[in-house]
């Protein structure tokens, strides 16, 4: 009794890790975010992706992707897959306790001439502990805390990925209305062209004009005829990659028709000054689990070098009659401690302590990294943001400008005072300038996407 009491309260003792204490390595980033405003409280992840995305439909693709990603439904796996190797690990600091019934037949020999022998049975009906070690030093404690971390990790990775899947999700859809805009587009100046085709050949028939002013005005209906082209094929693209992230085909109704010339179907994002929020990123706190969890691992590889307690001991009944197995005075037990002391590993030790640190320092790369990564993402979304405002003004402006330009032109071209030429550059200018008009409106648009996501937005 004395044994096992002194067992126990080595038991109550241990358990103390050995891992270095954790300080979160400094940040390697300005303290404040350029082009942020706004005070410090303000969280685009305290955000609901519901407030920040305005348009019903696009809404209802995001919900529906939410519920069948496949990617999704993959991270929520590996989260039970880490929790279940946590409890596995934890599981290791508790001793393991069995029942067992046995029937041991022995024959053997007398020892007396001819060779006689004599068989023996024993009954047994017993409780064991099998090995346990009791954690003296931390080692499993380390390794437990170690698995822990490595669970947290999945479940930040996996808010990650519902973060960007969002974004995808959104841009995508974005990027839909984009081209359809641009086939808009396309369609409308190859329906143009082709009557400034027929009033060019109207021309040319009447002798006003040449043959070569017919085929400059054929250029351009055939680009934009093969602009068309180009752009239902891109179309169906992006449709297919939309219902990949969507899990499952999106109803033709859920489909944005253009890019609306008010670009609201997202809300400003806020951003406050400090760069601390970037710590609340799920992939930033993911590489900071990764990098608790090498700091745990550094405990279980210090305990290595000192003794391990472990014991092994059972007790219950035992007869050679199975009658008077639960009758007789026939209680047996043993108890056996064992303490290992390592003195010669050829290294191993060293090495694998070695290594733990090693691997500590390459997380905390990967920290710095992930933190530099967020705020080169911010910074990025920030500097579009300062000036896509200025970018869509002008371009709004220019298609007014080569649209008047155009008009004109045309209207001198019928009036026999401009050549054709100036015609077709004005043509081909508004052209121009229509698609870079879309292509301004899909950044402006993708900006606000990106700087929710880049902030940590779409986790409630």
């Amino acid at each position: 009794m004395r044994s096992a009491l002194a067992l126990a309260m080595c038991a109550v003792a241990a358990c103390k890790s050995m891992a270095p204490a954790y300080e979160r390595p400094a940040a390697a980033v300005p303290a404040q975010l350029g082009g942020g405003s706004g005070s410090g409280a303000e969280r685009a992840s305290a955000v609901p992706w519901q407030a920040f995305v305005h348009d019903a439909k696009l809404q209802q693709v995001i919900a529906q992707a939410l519920a069948q990603s496949r990617d999704l439904r993959r991270s929520a796996l590996n989260i039970e897959s880490a929790r279940s190797l946590y409890r596995i690990q934890r599981a290791a600091q508790l001793p393991s306790i069995d029942a067992v019934a046995a029937i041991t037949s022995t024959r053997s020999l007398l020892g007396t001439a001819g060779n006689n022998t004599f068989t023996s049975t024993v009954y047994a009906a017993q409780a064991g502990l099998a090995t346990w070690e009791i954690d003296l030093f931390g080692r499993l404690r380390s390794l437990s805390d170690a698995k822990l971390h490595a669970y947290f990790s999945t479940v930040e990775t996996a808010k990650a990925t519902r973060i960007s899947l969002i974004g995808e999700v959104a841009s995508a859809w974005v990027t839909l209305g984009a081209d359809r805009s641009r086939l808009a587009i396309a369609t409308e100046t190859m329906a143009s062209s082709k009557k400034t085709m027929e009033l060019t050949e109207a021309l040319v028939t009447g002798g006003t004009s040449n043959r070569g002013d017919f085929w400059q005005a054929a250029t351009v209906f055939h680009q934009a005829r093969a602009d068309v082209a180009l752009l239902t094929s891109t179309i169906e693209q992006d449709r297919d990659a939309l219902d990949l992230l969507a899990g499952s085909r999106v109803a033709d109704a859920l489909l944005p028709e253009q890019l609306p010339d008010r670009l609201d179907w997202f809300a400003d994002v806020p951003v406050g000054l400090s760069s601390d929020v970037l710590l609340e990123r799920p992939d930033v706190v993911a590489a900071e689990q990764d990098l608790m969890a090498a700091n745990a691992n550094i405990g279980a590889a210090r305990a290595q070098f000192f003794p391990s307690l472990s014991l092994t001991a059972n007790g219950g009944l035992a007869s050679t009659g199975l009658a008077a197995l639960f009758t007789g005075p026939a209680f047996v037990f043993s108890l056996a401690p064992n303490l290992a002391l390592p003195l010669f590993r050829g290294g191993a030790n060293r090495a694998n302590l070695a290594y733990t640190e090693t691997q500590k320092q390459v997380f905390v790369a990967g920290y710095e990294l992930a933190v530099q990564n967020a705020f080169r993402d911010v910074a990025d979304a920030l500097a579009t943001r300062a000036t896509i405002a200025d970018q869509l003004e002008a371009q709004r402006a220019l298609v007014d400008a080569a649209q008047k330009g155009y008009d004109l032109a045309k209207a001198r071209y019928q009036g026999g005072v401009e050549p054709f030429l100036t015609t077709l550059v004005s043509e081909r200018a508004l052209y121009t300038a229509k698609n870079s008009l879309v292509t301004t409106q899909l950044a402006a648009l993708g900006n606000r996407v990106t700087l929710y996501r880049a902030l940590g937005g779409g986790l409630r």
